[in-house]
């Protein structure tokens, strides 16, 4: 008897007008609608039509100085959600939340409040945060070191899993009759001490649909891929190449064993940006398209701030200056990103501008240029290759890229078996074949 085939699962991250640095300046975009509720709502029902797992939106604590080129607003992810939740049905819903820059108590109360009024569908994207300006945002003068940052990211998730965890079974009695409304012996504070945070309470709201939002994490340096081992249920990943996704996927799902953890509690998901065509030709024009609408200073400055180098100070068309580099151990933002892009570089051996131009599309991630045809065909060979168990899709234009992707894409990776045709629970962690949060199941 034949195995059943791998099931794809399906994220879309959604970023303003789309993740092409030039999205913005394309005619189909709607650069004014960045800061409008009906956009969000429209674009996450077109997700929500392709059966997709959930959406997710990024969260920064700063205005980025690049905003003279390009569309950068963020509207605060709780918010923003919750009008999502109400006029989509299933569509799981990840907000971004800094273990930096916030109190666990906050944020176990915010996430416990969303997965009550989604029904079940909320996952919390964990992350540390970057930059020095983000610290001064937060009366701080400079960001914490990496190590730090994740010593801190580590108490932080402890804390709120305690917090989802304080109300248990039975905790809610609701007895008209007798006057009882909760079972005070059933409610556990945090009653956590450690290096960075002391919590003592219980969280007062009760315990969530998911018991536990779905645990997401981005990041891919060696202290990210430990603490997505350790505690991550999905990891959004930038892979560039199906040999680097294998090694990642094969390098943190053995992590998992010493954690105790099976391999089928954590979904890996790396970014992937196709350009869909009619032909292929179709394709890679649309991508051509909107490389030449970039603006060389916004990609110059996006490669100083990841480089953690002034790239002005070097010819547009030389080659990059890697003896002038810092070491990946001395990048206190995005280390992964950093080597990424250096690898990316040495590999093409790239000018300044070509790497500028290959990473317009989205920072690094894959990026593909073809038929529905061929794109299914480049998703499934991930998939079964095991290098990824599914995609953090992230269309190059919205919304027109991901009606393409969700209208022609979709359905032939139904068509092969591989993808759901329908939706078969309510919850994100039913989406993703997870189980119930611990507290469901402690009692």
């Amino acid at each position: 008897m034949s195995q059943p085939k791998r099931q794809l699962h399906l994220n879309l991250f959604i970023l303003s007008t789309g993740h092409h640095e030039a999205s913005w300046r394309h005619p189909e975009a709607l650069p004014h609608m960045a800061t409008d509720l009906r956009y969000y709502q429209r674009l996450a029902q077109t997700a929500e039509r392709g059966k997709m797992d959930s959406i997710f939106l990024a969260e920064k604590y700063r205005l980025n100085k690049m905003i003279k080129y390009r569309v950068i607003p963020q509207m605060e992810a709780f918010t923003l959600l919750s009008a999502i939740a109400a006029v989509t049905e299933r569509i799981g819903l990840t907000a971004t939340a800094s273990t930096t820059y916030n109190e666990p108590y906050h944020i176990a109360r915010k996430f416990a409040s969303l997965d009550h009024i989604s029904g079940g569908r909320t996952g919390w994207n964990i992350v540390t945060s970057t930059g020095d300006a983000t610290a001064r945002n937060f009366s701080r003068n400079e960001h914490l070191g990496h190590r730090e940052r994740y010593e801190r990211g580590r108490e932080f998730v402890e804390i709120v899993k305690r917090l989802w965890d304080s109300w248990g079974e039975g905790s809610l009695v609701i007895d008209k009759e007798s006057g009882i409304y909760a079972d005070i012996e059933r409610i556990h504070g945090a009653n956590f001490q450690g290096n960075h945070f002391s919590v003592q309470g219980a969280l007062n709201i009760p315990r969530s649909p998911q018991a536990h939002p779905v645990l997401v994490q981005a990041g891919s340096s060696e202290d990210g891929k430990e603490f997505a081992a350790e505690l991550a249920e999905v990891v959004f990943t930038v892979q560039h190449t199906i040999e680097e996704a294998k090694a990642f996927y094969q390098d943190v799902k053995t992590r998992m064993k010493k954690y105790n953890r099976s391999e089928n509690e954590l979904k890996i998901l790396p970014g992937f940006i196709p350009f869909v065509g009619d032909t292929e030709a179709e394709a890679k024009d649309k991508e051509r398209e909107l490389n030449e609408l970039a603006v060389s200073e916004y990609g110059i400055q996006c490669l100083s701030d990841t480089l953690q180098t002034n790239m002005f100070a070097y010819p547009l068309d030389g080659p990059v200056p890697f003896e002038d580099l810092p070491s990946v151990h001395e990048i206190k933002g995005q280390q992964a990103r950093f080597q990424l892009y250096v690898d990316l570089a040495r590999r093409e051996n790239l000018t300044i501008r070509e790497l500028i131009i290959r990473t317009a599309g989205g920072r690094g991630h894959f990026t593909f240029a073809g038929t529905p045809v061929q794109i299914a065909d480049v998703m499934e060979r991930w998939l079964n290759d095991h290098a990824a168990d599914g995609f953090n899709l992230m269309p190059p234009l919205l919304p027109s890229g991901l009606d393409d992707f969700v209208d022609k894409v979709i359905p032939e990776l139904q068509n092969r078996g591989i993808y759901r045709t329908e939706y078969t629970g309510r919850t994100l962690r039913e989406h993703l074949g997870l189980p119930l949060g611990f507290a469901a199941s402690r009692v």
